[in-house]
């Protein structure tokens, strides 16, 4: 996601490093490559004039704060501007003060809508709101079916009366269904068309006015480009939209739809698809989709994938196990599916500020080895797995479990030694030494040296005596020269 546009801006910042200051000359040269990494990831001309244009009056009237290099200014006013571009904060969905909250979903065929609504069913009744999802797209063979698998793929009911009834009286009398149920929030998902005409606008227009929706939902694919922004604003006109839902996002690199949508149908995008797993839909926060623009990560949204993932009760055995060098191969398959399960590696690594610059050969390298790894456990016995140390000196156990995975015997010694380093640096961590060979690190665990405050845990906080007597003992072992 962005990985085009991140690294296209990136030659916008090197422009202004080396520089004193923001003068009009560099500032020029910075802008265009803004202006044009912004039109090769396919924002909307006119959005690009405009954002272009801010951009280069905050910078000529910032001041380039003391420390703060321009570049980095630079960076913090794109920023700034990126976030005003796409609605400044986060546009949660309605509640109604009494239920049911009801949904109405629109948008063209083909851009993932009854997937989007299973998946807004999901992500509700993670926030405790009981759903119902109501089929009425009675046109596109198998459409009803598709919604009645992924309701039971999430566990949301869905309310269906065929094809022969129209999807006015489906939608007034799934509404008056959710009513009695008792649910909190009813989910009305359309028929799509493969392009706009005035029957399905017609349709659409009859189906809002019989059950008054809090939410009108346009589902548009993010692939499009800056063509979602004009789809956006077209049935704002005339149907009325309350916000957008951005799907297909993670295999768009150029990121247009989501600088453009906002600016150009003065809608918000309110969620974003992520994947193709039921689990891939994610708010959309402005000031998170900026940070990952511009490579910086999305620490807030790991946290939140990991929460979300991981039970806090087996993160404190695991914990627990790690630092007591009780880590086994079968708790290494454990996290290995547990990460699985929180979307792609080269999404999640993306989001770890600093490493952004991971290509994708590196990507594919590293989630290969994973899959070696996961073939040569899932080849031991259960005694091996959590018993890494039966591996050590047994070749005989380290053939048998090449020739069962499929690699080399080589490969399976690597991986345990790799394991068997791994979990003596856990352990050493564990107990406050450090890491092995790196005694700068001793003591960040925790803790204090008796009448040195603070000092154990900052080695580079040491007083000037303790540094004094350290380099006499260097010249006593012979490192003198050092």
């Amino acid at each position: 996601m962005f990985d085009a546009l991140a690294d296209q801006m990136e030659a916008a910042w090197k422009k202004l490093r080396g520089q004193d200051r923001i003068s009009e000359a560099n500032i020029q040269m910075a802008l265009r490559e803004v202006r044009r990494a912004l039109l090769e990831a396919d924002v909307n001309l006119q959005v690009v004039k405009d954002f272009v244009a801010k951009v280069q009056e905050q910078a000529f009237g910032a001041e380039v704060l003391t420390g703060v290099r321009p570049d980095q200014q630079f960076i913090k006013i794109v920023y700034d501007q990126l976030v005003q571009l796409m609605g400044t904060t986060e546009s949660p969905l309605a509640q109604a003060p009494n239920s049911p909250t009801v949904i109405l979903l629109a948008g063209l065929q083909g851009t993932g809508k009854t997937t989007a609504a299973a998946k807004l069913a999901l992500y509700l009744q993670k926030q405790d709101r009981l759903a119902l999802l109501v089929a009425t797209d009675v046109y596109r063979p198998a459409a009803i079916d598709q919604l009645v698998t992924l309701g039971a793929q999430v566990g949301v009911p869905v309310f269906e009366l065929g094809t022969q009834v129209s999807p006015v009286e489906i939608a007034r009398r799934g509404v008056e269904e959710g009513r009695l149920r008792g649910v909190d929030t009813v989910i009305v998902d359309t028929a799509g068309r493969l392009q706009i005409d005035s029957a399905m606008m017609a349709e659409l227009v009859q189906i809002k006015a019989a059950i008054s929706p809090h939410e009108t939902l346009l589902v548009v694919d993010a692939m499009t480009g800056q063509e979602a922004a004009t789809l956006t604003r077209t049935f704002h006109e005339q149907v009325g939209v309350t916000g957008a839902i951005l799907t297909k996002l993670d295999g768009d690199t150029r990121g247009g739809a989501a600088l453009s949508v906002r600016q150009i149908s003065q809608q918000p995008i309110k969620f974003i698809g992520v994947g193709e797993k039921v689990e891939a839909l994610q708010p959309f926060y402005p000031e998170r989709m900026a940070s990952r623009i511009l490579g910086m990560g999305d620490v807030l949204t790991l946290v939140e994938r990991a929460q979300e993932a991981v039970d806090i009760a087996d993160a404190e055995k695991l914990q627990a196990k790690i630092l007591t060098a009780q880590f086994d191969f079968t708790d290494f398959l454990k996290q290995m599916r547990l990460l699985k399960n929180m979307g792609s590696i080269g999404n999640l690594l993306k989001m770890i500020p600093g490493m952004n610059k991971i290509n994708d050969e590196q990507l594919r390298q590293g989630e290969s080895k994973l899959k070696q790894a996961e073939a040569m456990i899932n080849s031991m016995t259960a005694a091996e797995r959590s018993n890494p140390d039966l591996l050590a000196g047994a070749p005989s156990r380290r053939r048998r479990i090449a020739r069962g995975s499929g690699y080399q015997e080589v490969d399976v010694t690597r991986l345990v030694s790799e394991f068997q380093q791994m979990r003596r640096m856990m352990q050493q961590l564990g107990q406050g030494g450090g890491l092995p060979g790196m005694p700068g690190l001793a003591g960040l665990g925790g803790g204090e040296e008796p009448g040195r405050p603070g000092w154990r845990g900052y080695p580079g906080a040491a007083p000037a005596q303790k540094k004094k007597k350290d380099k006499k003992d260097k010249k006593k072992k012979g490192f003198g020269n050092l």
